[in-house]
């Protein structure tokens, strides 16, 4: 399952990186990622803290904004600029884009919440609705921006070094190793929703758009004037792969209050970059819990001593693995801490 994106000489010339995350696509991204119960390590602090704030009305944002698949486009544009700025704009959509908007999600979706008729004729309702999305960002993505813009800048010098030393080609082979792919003169795209398919950018070029929150699968829309994806911020010093878990982990909230209070906050997060990335060496452990190549080496030797992880040299290399034990030390501090999701979230 791909979505195949073609180039041509002026699509090349005419893709560019935006300067930063858009909070509103942080905000739908958030919503699905928050359902999911995948990348424990980078993201169960997160939802825990954030379960934890939620108000009931929010329910109404994730009836809307499915864990994959398409959101209404009106209430979370892809656009740059403020979060203020953006729901201004958001409630001054004219009464017939919502309508052909609605309409056209209606089709696309399983399921359509009986309430969704009253967008286009209850301009009041409307409003009440951008209240609820509004609130929901404040709860969700709101307290972390500061830092979001922060790892973004950092990936953005990262990315404008990519361009200048192998230009354009070397920016797209690095975007998401994982799950983009650059054969030219074609940009494919492996999509969490299934969709495949051929796309002639026709002299459109792409944007490329930084997201903390969608780091695994890329988003993608061809709506506007320009087409553009998601891709993940990455790390300086790894620069062909995401940020690690534990790096997005510390940028989103605290680590497991119970592990660190157990290990430690720095060991908890070695432990954490261990069991994320098995068969780190030490000095690729260090890079990933941020620490000196020799702090690493002694937190490991501890973990190692305590049974939590385990070692095996390959030549001149240490290579980090985590134990049962260590996993399941992880497993029981995140699920203790995390408890059950809102009853009113639950289908």
């Amino acid at each position: 399952m791909t979505l195949r994106i073609h180039f041509t000489a002026d699509d090349l010339a005419r893709t560019r990186v935006a300067r930063g995350p858009r909070p509103l696509l942080e905000l739908d991204v958030a919503l699905r990622v928050l359902r999911e119960s995948t990348q424990r390590v980078r993201f169960d602090a997160w939802r825990r803290e954030s379960f934890a704030r939620l108000a009931p009305r929010t329910r109404l944002a994730f009836e809307v904004v499915p864990v994959t698949g398409w959101s209404m486009d009106f209430l979370l544009p892809a656009e740059p600029g403020s979060a203020q700025e953006l729901w201004e704009m958001v409630r001054a959509t004219p009464a017939g884009r919502i309508r052909e908007e609605v309409d056209q999600w209606a089709g696309r979706v399983r399921r359509v919440p009986a309430w969704t008729g009253r967008l286009a004729d209850e301009p009041g309702f409307v409003q009440d609705l951008v209240d609820v999305f509004e609130e929901t960002y404040e709860q969700l993505v709101a307290p972390h921006w500061p830092r979001i813009e922060q790892l973004a800048d950092a990936d953005r010098a990262m990315r404008m070094r990519h361009l200048t030393e192998g230009g354009v080609e070397r920016l797209l082979q690095g975007l998401n190793p994982r799950r983009v792919r650059w054969n030219p003169p074609v940009l494919e795209l492996t999509m969490a929703s299934g969709h495949e398919g051929d796309l002639r950018l026709e002299g459109r070029g792409l944007l490329l758009i930084p997201t903390v929150f969608g780091s695994a699968y890329p988003l993608f829309d061809d709506a506007g004037p320009q087409p553009w994806i998601s891709f993940p911020v990455g790390h300086d010093r790894t620069p062909w792969f995401p940020l690690p878990a534990t790096a997005t982990a510390s940028a989103l909230t605290t680590a497991p209050r119970s592990l660190a209070a157990l290990l430690g906050r720095t060991r908890a997060t070695v432990l954490c970059a261990i069991a994320e990335h098995p068969g780190l060496t030490t000095s690729q452990l260090a890079v990933r819990a941020g620490i000196s190549p020799a702090s690493a080496s002694e937190h490991a030797t501890v973990l190692r001593s305590a049974g939590l992880v385990g070692t095996a040299r390959d030549r001149n290399a240490v290579l980090h693995t985590p134990t049962a034990a260590g996993i399941g030390l992880l497993n029981a501090s995140t699920a203790d801490a995390a408890g059950p999701e809102p009853a009113f979230l639950r289908t």
